[in-house]
């Protein structure tokens, strides 16, 4: 989840008693001389010795425990989640990455891959294809430039740690979103083992493999990692194939200067069950929907992206930080219709960072700018077994993404900061219809965003690595070019806005490590997607209020006899706010409470326990509140260890170990008149999964 902190003084106190202040009146005298120290005691020169050591850290990547004291100077609700944390266990999907990320819901579609993540009600409607977060690579945006994002498009094994910032604590990542931004961070040469190999297998015929390389020479490092995965899945018809490449090369140009060059190449193949009915995904929760089936439903793509960064610390305070990226993804995505795809993305990145006294008090002031650009020409076909039919649709599609941001960091007493940012944002949706046959509509259209988004807040040390806060923030996003094409018919919506009011607290111990946070925001023109009763997605509507509040909960506990209890709670309070037609129902698409605990003994070679996730409350699968799932408990046991000091360590894990029947998520649509529709996707029933990891150098 996120890491305990140890006390560090020693490891200071050694290196200040040899430092150049200490000896500053010894240092000049020649080796072997005795002379006297300023108390009289005599001292003998010795002479020069060098100590030559490994930095784990970059200027392009900052290690774990930098990004730790980052995200504890935020005024508002920020984590880091080591990636050690849950490679101890399968570690394949987001879910297995993010499950105890404070404040993050995250559920399997079905099977390993494909899952649902929203943060705050961030995308709320969304079954597939991600929105309403940024998702990173290192800083640099992994989405779309129209928003939308892949979850194939990230390995959680190839990241060194995640940094998980909600709502508007993500200003200075250009985010706007109600979510905010999730930035995977990469191994390099430095912090990464020279070599490691991993291998799982397990259940529904699951088997994944993963190699990496690592290491550095002179003012150069490197990192490589390529993985696969292959699983038929739980349900019939759910088979996925993923095939991944990430690396980066890093160049220390000078001592003050670095740039780090990224390629990442997926390979994805995904086949779509579909949904089921309540009463089928009770009756026989394995089964594919048979429409999916017969149209051999699925979604392929192939993505390559590289990408640059370069950071240069002009003195002790300032530092500007560059980066671009270039994408190329190819769809194939066989539903209703065939849809054909092919996106270039382009975007730019600038940051500076200073962080000078200002009026004798501690001070960071930020700023940068963000510009995206893509281009997505997209041939639509009926589709016949899931090859392309007769054409039914061609258009040529743009969005364009433009944010200015800046954010001072004043700190008014030394415990006490004002937080004090503000973010311009504007976009542009471009569709150009190229296939407009006699008697049809033209259904291109240019549609232009904007909004000023500013945020204050006041953070208060309790001491060191403890704090409480408070910010009140406003948010923005437009509508995803799928939002306005992706269902049968083409929508015009405006953007989604909102106001945000948040308070909490992060506390670390010895014991205890805690981030806890409540928030309301109001939100206006809510984007929500909607499906007909057969599961067909219809387009986007704006909802006029909608309000989103709750209760995000994170906390590791060391007991007695080295256990570690870990705990995750989600409140979901999302609801419409006095609408015309729905009242104050509450919205579709997530359950309101959320709960995961694990219970771990460790030794010094082993560790063992018990884990759980509790859904006490069904979801709605429609906004007029008339029809829902039903709340479910799973329980897992996760053994492990290492032998050979760590440089072999294994794993299983048991998962719905008492095989319960349960949906995961739904779909949503308006109205389902209290009767049974095929809005169910079901969760995996009992499954077992194993893993072994070899590493080698340090």
């Amino acid at each position: 989840m996120f890491r305990f902190k140890y006390r560090t003084a020693a490891l200071f106190a050694v290196p200040f008693l040899a430092s150049p202040l200490a000896v500053s009146a010894q240092q000049d005298a020649p080796a072997g001389v005795e002379i006297a120290a300023n108390d009289g005691t005599p001292i003998t020169v010795l002479g020069e010795v060098k100590v030559q050591g490994d930095s784990v850290g970059t200027l392009t990547v900052p290690s774990i425990a930098e990004a730790t004291a980052r995200t504890n100077q935020v005024a508002g609700g920020a984590a880091v989640i080591d990636a050690e944390s849950y490679k101890n266990g399968r570690a394949s999907s987001v879910q297995d990455a993010l499950g105890f990320a404070p404040g993050v819901f995250v559920q399997p579609r079905f099977g390993a891959e494909e899952s649902r993540l929203s943060v705050r009600g961030s995308g709320i409607q969304r079954t597939f294809h991600g929105r309403g977060l940024t998702l990173l690579q290192d800083g640099s945006p992994v989405n779309l430039a129209d928003g939308g994002f892949d979850f194939q498009a990230v390995e959680p094994l190839s990241a060194n740690y995640i940094e998980v910032y909600r709502g508007a604590n993500a200003l200075e990542f250009g985010s706007t979103t109600l979510g905010g931004a999730i930035n995977f961070i990469s191994p390099t040469g430095y912090s990464a083992r020279a070599a490691s190999a991993r291998l799982e297998i397990g259940s529904f015929e699951y088997r994944r493999a993963q190699a990496a390389l690592a290491g550095h020479t002179g003012n150069v490092d490197g990192y490589v990692s390529l993985s696969a995965v292959h699983s038929d899945g739980y349900r019939d018809h759910a088979e996925q194939n993923n095939y991944r490449l990430f690396s980066n090369l890093g160049i220390r140009l000078a001592p003050n200067l670095e740039s780090r060059l990224y390629f990442t190449f997926v390979n994805t193949e995904s086949e779509l069950p579909g949904s089921l009915t309540k009463a089928e995904a009770e009756s026989t929760p394995s089964q594919a929907n048979a429409a999916n089936i017969n149209s051999d439903q699925k979604r392929d793509f192939r993505l390559i992206r590289i990408a640059d960064k370069t950071s240069w610390q002009l003195d002790d305070t300032q530092r500007i930080e560059a980066s671009g990226f270039y994408a190329d993804k190819r769809l194939f995505h066989p539903i209703f219709q065939v849809i054909n795809q092919d996106n270039n993305d382009l975007g730019l990145n600038l940051k500076y960072e200073n962080t000078r006294e200002l009026f004798g008090h501690r001070n960071r002031v930020v700023i940068g700018t963000r510009y995206v650009y893509g281009q997505t020409q997209e041939t639509d076909f009926a589709n016949v077994g899931g090859q392309n039919g007769a054409q039914t649709d061609a258009s040529d599609q743009s969005a364009r993404s433009v944010q200015l941001y800046a954010e001072n960091q004043f700190y008014v007493l030394p415990q006490l900061a004002l937080a004090i940012g503000a973010q311009g944002s504007r976009d542009r949706r471009v569709r150009e219809d190229n296939f407009v046959p006699t008697g049809s509509t033209d259904n291109s259209f240019k549609n232009s965003y904007g909004a000023f988004s500013p945020k204050a807040g006041l953070r208060y040390d309790l001491d060191t690595g403890s704090q409480v806060f408070a910010n009140v923030s406003r948010s923005y996003e437009p509508p995803s070019l799928s939002e306005l094409t992706g269902g049968q018919i083409t929508t015009v919506n405006a953007a989604q806005r909102g106001t945000t009011v948040e308070v909490g607290s992060r506390i670390e111990r010895e014991w205890l490590a805690l981030d806890v946070a409540l928030y309301r925001a109001w939100l206006r023109d809510e984007l929500l997607g909607l499906n007909d009763p057969n599961g067909q997605p219809l387009g986007t509507i704006n909802a006029p209020k909608t309000l989103h509040q709750g209760v995000e909960l994170a906390a590791a506990i060391k007991l007695p006899y080295q256990l570690t209890l870990r705990q995750a709670y989600l409140l979901n309070d999302f609801k419409f706010d006095n609408d015309p037609t729905y009242g104050n129902n509450r919205l579709a698409g997530l359950p309101l409470n959320s709960y995961r605990a694990d219970l771990s003994w460790k030794g010094a070679w082993f560790s063992a326990g018990p884990n759980v996730e509790w859904i006490p409350q069904g979801t709605w699968i429609d906004h007029a509140n008339t029809f829902s799932s039903d709340g479910y408990a799973l329980l897992g046991f996760k053994i492990g260890g290492a032998i050979q000091d760590g440089r072999w360590s294994w794993y299983v894990d048991g998962r719905n170990l008492t095989g319960t029947r349960h949906v995961t998520t739904t779909g949503v649509i308006a109205n389902a008149n209290s009767t049974d529709q095929r809005q169910f996707l079901t969760g995996d029933g009992r499954a077992v999964y194993a893993g072994v990891t070899w590493t080698a150098g340090k």
